[in-house]
């Protein structure tokens, strides 16, 4: 079982997404397991202050290191684990990345917030990711983006054996997943491809290669 653990100030933000789709499946086969640490509750103060005034002067406030230190030291890790601090000047989370990441035991992700985290975080974490390269108001996005990319990477999570393989990118990274119909066969004149309906395996195989390659020539244009 995949275990993952999350730092954040904000643990009601995962309540329904981690509780629908194919998370909630995973979880109840037992398959993956999510658990989420506010780190308030390690803060020894009556107003569970995480945060405080950079040192040397600046805007905005910088979560501290005590909290977070103290919740990581709570969780028991795996043998094969990482601990992650998300953050968008770090490594570019891709479709590599998340097979890698599906091989280990556990994941554990820290969930910067204001200005960002006391620097001397980076004494206990394994790795710094981004999912690209934009700015966010925290981590909290980033953690669920990369736990359902790796979710969907562990045997059993999907329906079928084949859905993750078909996705775009599984197949490297220049791999596009042609078009998907379904009923009704026509809709606002708009028809489903005949080749679709003809049951002719080799012929539907054919033109769905038609379709990638055309979809990869638009992608290139677009780049």
């Amino acid at each position: 079982m995949m275990k993952f653990d999350i730092l954040t100030i904000f643990p009601d933000i995962f309540d329904s997404y981690f509780n629908e789709t194919i998370l909630k499946r995973a979880q109840s086969k037992k398959l993956v397991s999510i658990h989420i640490h506010d780190i308030r509750k390690a803060t020894a103060d009556k107003h569970h202050k995480v945060d405080d005034r950079p040192y040397g002067g600046g805007p905005g406030m910088v979560l501290k290191i005590n909290p977070i230190y103290k919740t990581l030291k709570k969780i028991r890790q795996k043998k094969i684990s990482k601990i992650i601090l998300l953050d968008p000047a770090g490594k570019q989370f891709d479709h590599d990345r998340a097979k890698k990441y599906a091989l280990l035991d556990q994941m554990t992700f820290i969930c910067g917030r204001y200005e960002g985290i006391d620097a001397r975080v980076e004494k206990i974490i394994d790795e710094k990711v981004s999912i690209g390269p934009y700015v966010l108001s925290g981590g909290e996005l980033p953690a669920m983006v990369i736990i359902e990319a790796v979710s969907r990477l562990i045997p059993g999570v999907l329906g079928h054996k084949d859905s993750a393989l078909d996705d775009s990118f599984s197949r490297g990274k220049d791999y596009v997943e042609f078009p998907q119909y379904t009923r009704p066969e026509k809709f606002n004149k708009w028809a489903v491809p005949k080749v679709l309906l003809s049951g002719d395996h080799k012929k539907i195989a054919k033109w769905r290669e038609e379709q990638v390659k055309k979809a990869k020539s638009r992608r290139g244009k677009n780049v």
